[in-house]
């Protein structure tokens, strides 16, 4: 019923693209958050690394959503590495690498009150991608043990996943926000995701905040007010999961209950914006012997 209804949602917001598609476009900005472990609990295993960068177009931007569908479109690229807990000794009994590449056409728009998004990417898996190469070459540049799990990665592919959020703030007192949520995804992970996140501050006044798969982090795609200043966020969120091509021939099952937590602080100056922060990860499948805690940082200087 959920997968149905998904794939309902995504497929008429997306049809409405075209007719929007036809106004005249500018770039509204850009966001990029790269995660990793060496910056969180300093081991390479799991969600080790990921990076992502989007690209925000649509005729203009007021500081709220439009209403409609495919008016504001962000153009999706993302690259991650997940691996076993080893990256030199292989073990039956944990996940297999994965190199993971996506390109994505997500809409924003308001709805009733709440902040909407649906969008769709292509997932390319395998060797084919690269990722893993890059990880031998810079593990070499590094003068760190070479990976040797790459060569069992799962196979070359390419996957459709279609997902969707649906969100809404509520101001608590004074700089303080709420903003309770529902995601899904089908495709490439099938699950179905409960949450919040809360808002000490201003740096997200008036401005588009993207949230990044992995993490749950949210880092910003479109600047707002400008606010200087530094702002706490943090959130929580618990997932349903059915299914996962991560997984794929990996002889582990996949973990129904999928738990984060995150934290971070966004600092704010006339030239420059600078995020951190760390995100705590529940096991993803059964057999992961604990949980993992990542870094993310992400940059804006304003020229």
């Amino acid at each position: 019923m959920f997968g149905s209804r998904l794939i309902a949602v995504a497929l008429v917001a997306l049809g409405l693209l075209t007719p929007a598609m036809a106004q005249d476009r500018q770039v509204l900005g850009w966001g990029r958050l790269a995660s990793n472990d060496a910056t969180g609990d300093g081991h390479d295993r799991w969600r080790t690394g990921s990076y992502a960068l989007s690209l925000l177009r649509g005729p203009d931007w007021t500081g709220t959503l439009p209403r409609q569908p495919g008016a504001l479109l962000e153009y999706r690229l993302r690259a991650e590495a997940i691996a076993p807990e080893s990256l030199t000794v292989a073990n039956a009994a944990d996940r297999r690498y994965v190199g993971a590449l996506s390109f994505g056409l997500h809409s924003h728009f308001g709805l009733r009150g709440f902040e909407a998004a649906v969008g769709v990417d292509v997932i390319v898996t395998g060797p084919q991608n690269g990722i893993s190469g890059v990880q031998e070459r810079l593990h070499s540049a590094l003068d760190l043990p070479k990976p040797t799990v790459t060569a069992n990665q799962i196979r070359n592919d390419s996957h459709v996943m279609l997902s969707g959020e649906l969100g809404r703030k509520l101001p608590l007192s004074g700089a303080t926000t709420l903003r309770p949520f529902v995601a899904g995804q089908l495709g490439g992970e099938t699950l179905l995701r409960l949450g919040a996140d809360v808002t000490l501050g201003r740096f997200a006044d008036g401005a588009l905040m993207l949230r990044d798969p992995v993490t749950g982090q949210r880092y910003r795609g479109i600047a707002g007010e400008g606010v200087p200043g530094l702002t706490l966020v943090a959130g929580a969120d618990v997932a349903r999961v059915w299914d996962s091509v991560y997984l794929a021939g990996s002889g582990v099952a996949v973990d129904p209950l999928r738990s984060r937590a995150r934290i971070g602080l966004h600092w704010q100056s006339a030239k420059a914006t600078v995020f951190g922060g760390l995100s705590w990860l529940g096991p993803e499948f059964k057999g992961q012997r604990e949980s993992q805690v990542l870094g993310s940082v992400g940059l804006h200087i304003h020229w």
